[in-house]
């Protein structure tokens, strides 16, 4: 009976990044700087805080937009944090995870054959939501200005049938981040034009060169955005799936019903340890994030010593590489990586088709994980 599945569920493929990862797991002794999974654990008092839940018997349903004192924090976080001001009673919905997030988002604002704004390379995760929602994912070529987004790249690519731009910065894959001027000009596009725009910025609080700017803060298209974000990486709680969405009210309150009949709420021990992290957990995310940038600065001494290029990374835990393919493909170059250097790399075009020729490394591993796959990829490059 197959045949009578959604045609568009069963066109969608498992993420490259899953798919490369499993491909290359039986191989042995291979260092991996695949995933994007922090590997610091989650820090005590947060687990403290979920363990207290259970024992407090906090195991049923919350509001469906969360615990109102996770909102409350929400609210203070992120203007204390960026200068967004948002209610927490009408204006925020706690979301099982970012992905749910944007998936509710999408839903609620495409209709069939809506045009969706992409940055290309860029996260997998994007393009099924979007066709999911019956719109249409359009990729930008990013990889000719410094892998951004730039207004004048959103300015071309729009037509009658585009709706909204998704701006996820910091960038999966590539670390960059935008400037307060480039989205400044990215704010008076989508002015211009009316559209909605998703700013995802669950890597929002893993910067280095400067403090993350969201185009939340311009108030002349604050209707315009949601904000997406979450604990997952910031306070390295990838399992305990909590993430969040800042909306309008007129808006909030139309996505709050596809979050109910979605999920009914996010789980309740879950939303009491993360609501311990946006309350006490700054100096634990702090740590995190001075602990990646060492990380980050090791990683680009070494590769720029191999003589490798890259799209500068400002946030996140990631490099996108250009990677020399001697003849190959880009998966066949990552597999050939794999099985004579041991050291795995996520192929480039798992990231949309302006990928290729690159690959991702992730730094969210241990200094001496990464020193161990680095003297491997040197060695590689040396003798290819």
């Amino acid at each position: 009976m197959e045949h009578l599945i959604n045609p568009t569920v069963k066109n969608i493929e498992i993420s490259g990044i899953r798919r490369f990862f499993n491909m290359v797991s039986h191989y042995k002794d291979v260092v991996s700087l695949t995933i994007g999974q922090p590997d610091f654990h989650t820090p005590e008092a947060i687990k403290e805080a979920g363990i207290q839940a259970i024992q407090n018997n906090e195991t049923g349903y919350t509001h469906n937009a969360g615990m109102l004192p996770l909102r409350e924090a929400i609210q203070h976080h992120v203007d204390n944090e960026f200068g967004l001001k948002y209610q927490a009673e009408s204006e925020i919905i706690v979301t099982v995870g970012a992905s749910q997030a944007l998936d509710i988002t999408l839903r609620t604002i495409i209709q069939p054959g809506d045009e969706v704004l992409l940055p290309g390379p860029v996260y997998p995760g994007y393009e099924p939501l979007i066709r999911l929602a019956g719109g249409i994912p359009v990729f930008a070529d990013t990889t000719q200005h410094g892998c951004k987004l730039t207004s004048d790249l959103i300015e071309s690519h729009i037509t009658e049938r585009t709706k909204a731009v998704i701006l996820p910065y910091p960038s999966n894959p590539t670390g960059v981040s935008l400037t307060e001027e480039e989205l400044k000009n990215i704010a008076a596009v989508l002015k211009k034009h009316r559209l909605f725009l998703l700013a995802d910025e669950i890597y929002s609080e893993l910067v280095y060169e400067r403090p993350h700017t969201s185009i939340a803060s311009f108030t002349e298209v604050r209707d315009q955005v949601i904000v997406i974000n979450g604990v997952s990486k910031s306070h390295s709680m990838t399992g305990w799936r909590i993430g969040y969405l800042l909306a309008p009210e007129w808006l909030s309150r139309h996505i709050l019903k596809v979050h109910q009949y979605n999920v009914s709420c996010a789980a309740s021990i879950s939303q009491h340890a993360a609501l311990e992290a946006l309350t006490n957990g700054k100096d634990a995310s702090e740590s995190m994030r001075k602990a990646y940038n060492k990380r980050r600065t090791y990683v680009c001494s070494r590769l720029k010593a191999m003589g490798l290029e890259y799209a500068q990374p400002d946030g996140a835990f990631y490099i996108f590489l250009r990677f020399p393919l001697g003849g190959k493909t880009t998966m066949e170059r990552a597999v050939q990586l794999v099985e004579e250097a041991g050291v795995a790399l996520v192929p480039g075009d798992a990231f949309s088709e302006y990928g290729k020729g690159y690959m991702r490394l992730s730094y969210a591993y241990s200094e001496e994980t990464l020193k161990e796959g680095l003297d491997r990829l040197e060695t590689f490059i040396n003798k290819n």
